[in-house]
């Protein structure tokens, strides 16, 4: 087993990421266990090394002593034995390569992203593999109701940890286990990123629902076949149902479909309200997943002939091949059948 680090680096200052750091910090690490943040924007860094905030963000939460941050990634990386990776699904690829040659050979690198990427329909732990070039064994993924802004008030929450070596599994969620934030394990990859890809997906659709005033029927509906589909998909590509039962799966998708915190519900019931693509862009700060990941999905489930009727008809909405009005009908279209979760 791997000892504790007593250096970790968390890739990216926004909610996620720095709530992260806060986990990590208040894991009841040692005090001298250095939690670096590498941030892009200059002020965003200078406020959390001046005042221990990041205001932007996480407004009203105080940092811990032994967080740090840096514009420079070189020296955020550098002797990092846990590097953490919250970014932008989509410019993950771009910006590894000039990340790999701070890495240490033994670091393992964890996975805090729920998207799929365009173009490649590669899940992020897919990318950091390919980019990287480093098993499997050293590339983690955590995900589950992981909404930043109350896991940062230290409302409890339980998450997943997830690796094919559950060894590697267990020692990452020693180190981000605290008071209120408990991690469980689990060594189906595959399951843990699709559930978290595809809830971002029917978060967007309930939010449309709920923008376009349709009742609880319509959204709980929608996020109950929301996890079939999701189910299904998990499968075909070597996922396990169980997983879509727990944490990763339903719970992820029950947090994301119902909170307001919820960056892809947000998105959704801004469209449902009229408002086109850009105007969301413009009307949220930080990046609603869901909107990017559709088509991939789409495009994943098709290639193996996985019904998604909920995916494709989000898809039409997002593509203006059909407007918000047209979407209700076409999200339960599927023939009829015995209800079944696969």
């Amino acid at each position: 087993m791997k000892v504790a680090p007593p250096t970790i680096a968390v890739i990216g200052a926004g909610s996620w990421g720095t709530t992260f750091a806060k986990i990590v910090a208040d894991s009841g690490a040692p005090v001298d266990r250095q939690i670096r943040i590498w941030g892009r924007r200059e002020e965003v860094v200078a406020e959390i090394n001046s005042q221990r905030t990041n205001s932007q963000y996480l407004p009203g939460i105080e940092l811990p002593a032994n967080i740090t941050a840096s514009t420079d990634v070189g020296e955020v990386i550098t002797g990092a034995e846990l590097v953490v990776l919250a970014v932008p699904a989509q410019s993950l690829r771009s910006q590894l390569p000039a990340w790999a040659p701070y890495l240490s050979s033994t670091a393992v690198v964890v996975s805090l992203m729920k998207g799929l990427e365009v173009g490649t329909d590669a899940r992020m732990s897919q990318v950091i593999q390919s980019v990287l070039g480093i098993e499997n064994e050293r590339i983690v993924v955590i995900s589950g109701p992981n909404l930043a802004k109350e896991i940062a008030r230290e409302e409890p929450t339980a998450s997943v940890v997830a690796c094919v070596d559950h060894d590697v599994a267990s020692w990452a969620a020693e180190l981000c286990t605290t008071a209120y934030f408990r991690p469980y394990t689990n060594i189906d990859v595959v399951g843990v990123e699709i559930g978290g890809i595809v809830k971002n997906i029917i978060a967007l659709a309930v939010g449309v629902c709920e923008g376009k005033q349709m009742g609880d029927n319509t959204k709980a509906s929608v996020i109950t076949r929301g996890l079939a589909e999701t189910t299904r998909l998990a499968i075909a590509l070597g996922g396990h149902a169980e997983t879509m039962s727990g944490l990763a799966g339903l719970g992820d998708l029950v947090a994301t479909c119902s909170s307001p915190l919820s960056r892809n519900h947000t998105a959704g019931r801004l469209l449902g309200k009229g408002l086109t693509l850009e105007q969301v862009a413009e009307e949220m700060t930080q990046t609603a997943e869901g909107i990017k990941s559709a088509q991939p999905v789409l495009d994943a489930a098709q290639q193996r002939g996985v019904d998604m009727p909920i995916t494709e008809a989000l898809c039409a909405v997002l593509q203006r091949r059909i407007s918000v009005d047209e979407l209700g009908p076409l999200l339960l279209a599927r023939e009829l059948k015995q209800e079944r979760v696969r």
